[in-house]
């Protein structure tokens, strides 16, 4: 009852507003390379269900003409480049350039147009061309899955709607460790920074707008 009258409380105080979708989305999916989607990582959790929920999004995305953007995180020199949040995560020093960890996980349906974003910290932002890429392709909403949610999706998300664009999260498409920060991220992220929807409402969506997507691309 506490949680659900902090909720509703918040909302009252004009928190949890729509933000929509604006005429041209983009797919981004937050490092769901090998190293967090296997069991046996030290980084890692069974992120299938996720993944398979991103697959929806990914091939909707394509059947509308929006682009599909990936990251992953990689260092040339984990010990030099990664600082101090490899000193609080120490599997990220396993994260390095060109290795089997890094890649996307290849139940994901990608194909050679998609856009891979290496970074080395949290946010997609952070550090990357990721914003001028956006830009250039005249992007104004992007629809956010992968992992994890209280981690590189959060700090993703914050800095999508920091940037100006509309943000929207698709709840089973985004995976954690922990269920709780899991839950209470998604709570965060829609309540101040973009939508948190169900994978099926965004293909409902990404289907209706396909023909004026398609036109403008």
């Amino acid at each position: 009852m506490a949680m659900t009258d902090d909720l509703a409380r918040a909302q009252q105080c004009g928190f949890g507003n729509r933000s929509g979708f604006g005429q041209r989305p983009a797919i981004l999916v937050v490092d769901f390379a090998r190293a967090f989607t296997s069991p046996a990582s030290r980084l890692g959790a069974d992120m299938a269900r996720e993944i398979a929920q991103a697959n929806r999004l990914i091939l909707a995305a394509r059947a509308a003409g929006a682009p599909v953007y990936l990251s992953t995180i990689a260092y040339a020199d984990p010990f030099a480049e990664a600082g101090v949040w490899a000193d609080k995560i120490h599997g990220l020093r396993e994260l390095v350039l060109g290795s089997e960890a890094v890649e996307q996980d290849p139940r994901l349906a990608l194909e050679p147009s998609d856009r891979i974003i290496v970074k080395r910290f949290a946010s997609c932002f952070f550090g990357t061309t990721l914003e001028a890429d956006l830009r250039r392709d005249s992007i104004d909403t992007l629809i956010i899955a992968g992992c994890t949610t209280s981690g590189c999706v959060r700090a993703s998300a914050v800095d999508a709607c920091s940037h100006g664009f509309r943000t929207i999260v698709a709840r089973e498409a985004t995976a954690d460790r922990l269920h709780a920060a899991h839950e209470q991220s998604l709570i965060d992220i829609d309540l101040k920074y973009g939508d948190v929807l169900a994978v099926d409402d965004i293909l409902a969506r990404l289907s209706g707008d396909g023909q004026r997507i398609k036109r403008r691309a």
